[in-house]
């Protein structure tokens, strides 16, 4: 159902004609049976849900079903490589590889390595991503929650803790990330505006700054209380804003013109 109504909307926003999607679903096959889908494959990657349990289970099997030379890759954005790697006979073929959501419209693609990932893994891994039309970066040690996750943790830390403090509302900040810092990430990441400013200048606001910025490990017990109360956000129909199916639409499409424009501009 979602890989069609994906379909539909990209043939909305122009992206792909109706021909090319409907060749779409004849291209994936699926199987109930582990050993026929990797028996003879040279890349699997491996998507279930973040349980480490399950997924050592998993890179067990492969290791022990797929070819000696097919390199196991893993799309947890939470999970140590090494505990991955630590399962198998092949750690220097054992990587991660982060899709950025959605995937059929961010190109970003995180891959993690580590001392024990061999350089013609990441290659390959790198190469294929690339040719397929993604963006890959190669992050070189474990650090937990790869990289755009951390820089988008540490942004919606500062925002709840500005909404639960009584600064601003949840629309406030958003309003505020769209119309302006927002704007500028899309086309220059914060190395690149900040090279603009100059560095001396940062270094004299992020001296008077940071010491107020919110820096607690602890998830603010406000979030925990909405979980609570079964306000999801657009799954439950309540979050910080109320939620119809139309709505939820108007978002969805509107991001995915927001990307289609900026993939047309690079």
């Amino acid at each position: 159902m979602n890989i069609h109504r994906n379909l539909r909307m990209l043939i909305g926003i122009g992206l792909v004609t109706p021909e090319q999607a409907d060749a779409v679903p004849t291209k994936i096959h699926t199987t109930a049976v582990l050993r026929n889908a990797v028996e003879d494959v040279d890349l699997v990657i491996e998507s279930v849900y973040e349980d480490l349990a399950l997924k050592q289970r998993i890179f067990r099997e492969l290791d022990r079903l797929c070819p000696q030379h097919t390199i196991l890759v893993s799309g947890t954005s939470t999970l140590p490589l090494s505990e991955l790697q630590s399962v198998t006979d092949r750690p220097d073929r054992v990587l991660l590889a982060n899709y950025s959501n959605p995937p059929y419209m961010v190109p970003l693609v995180e891959i993690m390595r580590n001392e024990r990932t061999s350089d013609e893994t990441v290659t390959t891994v790198y190469d294929l991503l690339a040719k397929i039309g993604k963006r890959p970066v190669v992050i070189q040690r474990e650090v937990p929650g790869f990289v755009a996750n951390r820089l988008q943790g540490a942004l919606l830390r500062e925002a709840l803790w500005l909404v639960q403090k009584g600064v601003v509302t949840p629309r406030d900040v958003d309003t505020i990330v769209k119309t302006s810092i927002g704007r500028r990430w899309s086309v220059a990441g914060p190395f690149e505006v900040f090279e603009l400013a100059g560095w001396d200048l940062v270094l004299a606001a992020a001296s008077h700054l940071l010491p107020y910025l919110e820096s607690s490990p602890e998830v603010p017990p406000f979030l925990r209380e909405k979980v609570e109360r079964g306000e999801l956000g657009v799954k439950t129909g309540k979050g910080f804003y109320e939620w119809t199916p139309e709505s939820t639409e108007v978002l969805r499409r509107r991001i995915a013109l927001a990307f289609a424009r900026a993939q047309s501009m690079e």
